[in-house]
């Protein structure tokens, strides 16, 4: 099979589904994290692993250091929608049904024009009070050392940190969503975080293409896997 047959089946497909990763960010700046290069592979500045610093437990026990960790690190104001963002906000936007769901937290499926996006671990666009549930955003409380709540409470940026769960309702609709998928379209993601991972098990119906330049757990579940660049690629079959 070769991308002018997969191009074929892409027209054919009603419900479109795209799942990606840290590696469709890659092209606008953004640092991915499992890859040599990534962030998790960088030497940390604060004598623990930028891993376990995105934890629940190091946030509470060390706000200071994670919010310093955070702007530095996490928030990327500079970063655009790259080729990758608005080739499947085009596709979206020329009459065919997509759903994008996303494991990125930099808003930039939305700021490219993509109107179905859901966002497994959250945006950092935002924070929240996990007392009162004031909604804050990002540029109001940049700076502040710790981001406080009007009522004291710090602030929890509204992405989801290791040892938390998925936020309910997004996870339910994306679930829903995979399995009505008759195109299952898997970009830039290692496929090693779970439990988004084994949400494609949900599109197990639909034909499956898999765009990454490393091998993954789930190599064996796709019909098809392209090792080449994500942008390319969607260009190509888009």
């Amino acid at each position: 099979m070769d991308l002018t047959l997969i191009k074929e089946k892409i027209k054919k497909a009603k419900h479109l589904v795209f799942l990606g990763g840290a590696g469709v960010s890659t092209a606008s700046g953004i640092l991915d994290f499992r890859s040599p290069e990534g962030l998790y592979n960088l030497q940390s500045e604060f004598g623990v692993s930028y891993e376990e610093m995105l934890s629940r437990s190091y946030f509470l026990s060390h706000p200071r250091e994670f919010y310093r960790f955070y702007y530095e690190f996490m928030v990327h104001e500079e970063a655009k929608p790259n080729k990758a963002h608005r080739l499947l906000s085009k596709y979206e936007e020329s009459g065919h049904e997509i759903w994008i769901i996303t494991q990125n937290i930099d808003n930039l499926h939305k700021e490219a024009g993509s109107k179905h996006v859901l966002e497994l671990h959250g945006n950092l666009k935002d924070l929240y009070c996990e007392r009162c549930g004031s909604l804050y955003d990002l540029k109001d409380v940049k700076g502040q050392e710790i981001p406080r709540c009007k009522c004291g409470a710090i602030l929890h940026p509204n992405i989801v940190l290791y040892e938390e769960n998925l936020p309910f309702d997004v996870l339910k609709k994306a679930i829903e969503v995979l399995k009505e998928a008759d195109f299952l379209l898997v970009a830039g993601t290692s496929l090693k975080v779970e439990p988004a991972a084994s949400l494609i098990y949900y599109a197990s119906s639909a034909f499956k293409l898999l765009i990454n330049y490393e091998a993954t757990p789930y190599d064996d579940f796709f019909d098809y896997i392209v090792h080449d660049d994500i942008s390319l690629t969607l260009e190509k079959i888009l």
